[in-house]
């Protein structure tokens, strides 16, 4: 399949790029991601790996779409988790501190 990532063209078959990521070992995912064999990459590492080019010279999605195109599984990045909100007296009791002792 011919795609075109930052302004480069390539052409991506799927036995190629599960050849291509089966020896690397995924990084922790903190963004969007693709399922590639039974492993988890982050999506910028496998645009990386497969056009050779630094992870900011193309963009997440351009890398999603191709590799939805070609029947990998795609997942958005994960929601992140709000912080538990404070109670007034937690609030407060964190203002002031813990008392000195003498």
């Amino acid at each position: 399949m011919r795609c075109v990532i930052a302004r480069f063209p390539f052409n991506f078959i799927k036995s190629e790029v599960l050849e291509s990521m089966k020896d690397v070992k995924p990084e922790a995912v903190t963004g969007e991601s693709v399922i590639i064999g039974r492993r988890t990459y982050p999506v910028k590492q496998v645009g990386e790996v497969l056009t050779g080019q630094d992870r900011r010279d193309f963009s997440a999605a351009e890398v999603t779409r191709a590799m939805s195109r070609l029947g990998f599984t795609c997942r958005p990045a994960p929601e992140p988790t709000p912080a538990p909100a404070l109670t007034k007296l937690q609030t407060a009791a964190a203002l002031l501190g813990t008392p000195a002792s003498t």
